[in-house]
């Protein structure tokens, strides 16, 4: 196979499997980059109308409610802007935070600084740990390679219910077109599959679940239908540079920066800066940087000087990290070896929620086929 890369971004045949080019050698990724930003992206308006018209349905719809909107607060910097948006526009908002176990030092400081500037309520879902370890550890045992998946599963899960017992209508999200969202498909999986989690946990768990947040994938879409509840991507109403997103925040709330894209969490930043590159050949910094140069926020050639950095600066360690993450997990070096060494199991191989959609659809067709 020829290897080739996308003549835009820094994305290539390498890093997805399925990744096409067109006649001048831009990718897929960057194609549907554009796309979407032709059809969700409202920034580039300088009177910002759809974004007022936003703001003022929220404060309608939140005029007699304790509250007018819900936001999710991990510290990081995209969900740190948009509780400075909600401060900004007087916006009454209830932080809902996830603790997983992982938290580390400098997003706890850093979310103790934002509430402290906003005044913000926040309420925190403190896991099970037993549970939840028992649960990443099943991933690890089905060498499937969206671990993450546990951790944003049960905060959509949280976050829905959270709004539902306060009786508000609008999540904003730290989404944006504009800097995310170019992740290939084999790098991730369906975060609202709760089939899926439930097979590998059956297979390979030994704790039983009683708390974790798991929602059926078909109750989580029907209540948030029936109960009119909207999910809003609120960076994408504004001009959105992460860049200059940081600056502010670092003088709004004295903010520090993490040194990586959702380094706020010690799991993920060992998943994407150890785990994923030395298992599953993924380097999650390429998708990221490319994100940034079809934003014109970063440049190609400057990308590509990026990526050959190592994963982990100055300012953490490597081997501190495994460490850490050996001992909170209970395993030896040679056990987690073993894991890095075994070939990746797709998601799919196990019950899921892809499937049953495939067979229903097959089902359809098959249907129509005989009726007509």
């Amino acid at each position: 196979m020829t290897t080739t890369t996308c003549a835009k971004c820094i994305l290539g045949s390498l890093d997805d499997p399925d990744i096409y080019f067109n006649e001048n050698g831009v990718c897929n990724h960057c194609i549907t980059y554009d796309l979407n930003l032709k059809k969700y992206y409202f920034g580039d308006d300088p009177s910002l109308k759809k974004f007022n018209e936003l703001i003022t349905e929220i404060k309608s719809s939140g005029s007699k409610k304790k509250y007018d909107v819900l936001i999710g607060l991990s510290g990081g910097v995209d969900s740190t802007y948009v509780a400075y948006l909600c401060s900004k526009y007087k916006l009454r908002a209830l932080a809902v935070h996830l603790d997983n176990g992982w938290n580390s030092e400098l997003s706890v400081v850093n979310i103790k600084n934002i509430l402290k500037k906003t005044g913000f309520d926040l309420y925190t879902y403190v896991i099970n740990w037993n549970e939840f370890k028992d649960l990443q550890k099943s991933y690890f045992k089905a060498n499937v390679i969206d671990i993450e998946a546990l951790t944003d599963h049960a905060i959509s899960s949280i976050i829905l219910d959270t709004a539902i017992e306060n009786d508000i209508k609008y999540v904003l999200t730290g989404n944006s077109i504009t800097t995310e969202g170019r992740l290939p498909d084999s790098w991730v999986h369906n975060k609202q599959d709760s089939i899926n989690i439930r097979s590998i946990h059956k297979k390979h768990g030994s704790v039983k679940i009683k708390s974790y947040p798991i929602k059926n994938f078909f109750k989580f879409v029907l209540i948030k239908k029936f109960k009119n509840l909207k999910s809003v991507d609120i960076l994408d109403y504004i001009k959105y540079d992460k860049p200059k997103a940081k600056l502010l925040i670092q003088k709004e709330f004295s903010w520090r920066d993490y040194g990586g894209k959702h380094y706020e969490s010690v799991f993920t930043r060992f998943y994407q800066a150890y785990i994923l590159p030395k298992k599953f050949k993924v380097d999650k910094r390429k998708s990221h940087y490319s994100t940034l140069i079809c934003a014109n926020q970063l440049t190609r050639k400057d990308a590509l000087e990026l990526i050959k950095k190592p994963f982990y600066d100055s300012s953490f360690q490597e081997t501190s990290d495994l460490e850490f993450f050996l001992k909170k997990l209970d395993y030896t070096k040679d056990t987690f070896q073993s894991y890095i060494d075994s070939p990746e199991i797709k998601h799919t191989d196990y019950r899921s929620i892809v499937n049953l959609m495939q067979f229903l659809s097959k089902c359809k067709r098959v249907i129509l086929f005989w009726r007509y």
